[in-house]
């Protein structure tokens, strides 16, 4: 038998993280940025200047099922990949904006053409593009190789990397404490 006592009494970021955890229940919508949360933080240069990008398909599963069972997904991103687009599109992701410069402005404009309530949305980025938004969401979260400023602000840390499983991971909590997943 383990001698060690769980939760740790001493660790305050597992009771940060249970605090946080329960807030999942109410997430209606979930908004991703594309680099370094979908995908690494890597791109792959072809001859011709292509920037090529790797998703995980098991990320892509949850946003589907996530679609399938009513939730909203929006893509905020500062890249123009058309590949990126079809793939999302693909997956039943209809929002997304993409050559974005200014991700606050989109979040807005995306707010109030739904109406949303934004204690209802989750918001992941990984990098300093991302953090007036994350300021504005009802929960922040971000893959565990984001940067420096963004692993000190928000308040959920997936234990997955980007484009390695931290999407799936949020939504799969998300839709577990509403009995949603399958």
């Amino acid at each position: 038998m383990h001698s060690d006592a769980y939760p740790p009494d001493n660790d305050e970021r597992f009771y940060q993280a249970g605090n946080i955890l329960s807030r999942f229940r109410d997430i209606h919508t979930f908004i991703f940025d594309v680099d370094g949360v979908l995908t690494n933080s890597e791109v792959l240069i072809t001859e011709k200047g292509e920037l090529l990008r790797k998703m995980n398909v098991r990320d892509g599963l949850a946003m589907k099922m996530a679609i399938d069972k009513g939730f909203n997904i929006f893509i905020i991103t500062g890249g123009k990949s058309v590949g990126v687009v079809d793939r999302l599109r693909a997956l039943g992701v209809k929002d997304i904006a993409h050559g974005v410069q200014n991700k606050l402005g989109a979040y807005e404009e995306y707010l109030d053409i739904y109406d949303l309530n934004e204690d209802g949305i989750l918001y992941m980025g990984d990098d300093l593009p991302d953090y007036e938004v994350m300021k504005r969401a009802g929960v922040s979260a971000c893959p565990n190789d984001a940067a420096p400023e963004i692993l000190a602000f928000a308040q959920y840390i997936s234990p997955y990397k980007g484009g390695q499983g931290c999407v799936r991971d949020v939504i799969e909590k998300v839709l577990l404490l509403n009995n949603a997943w399958k």
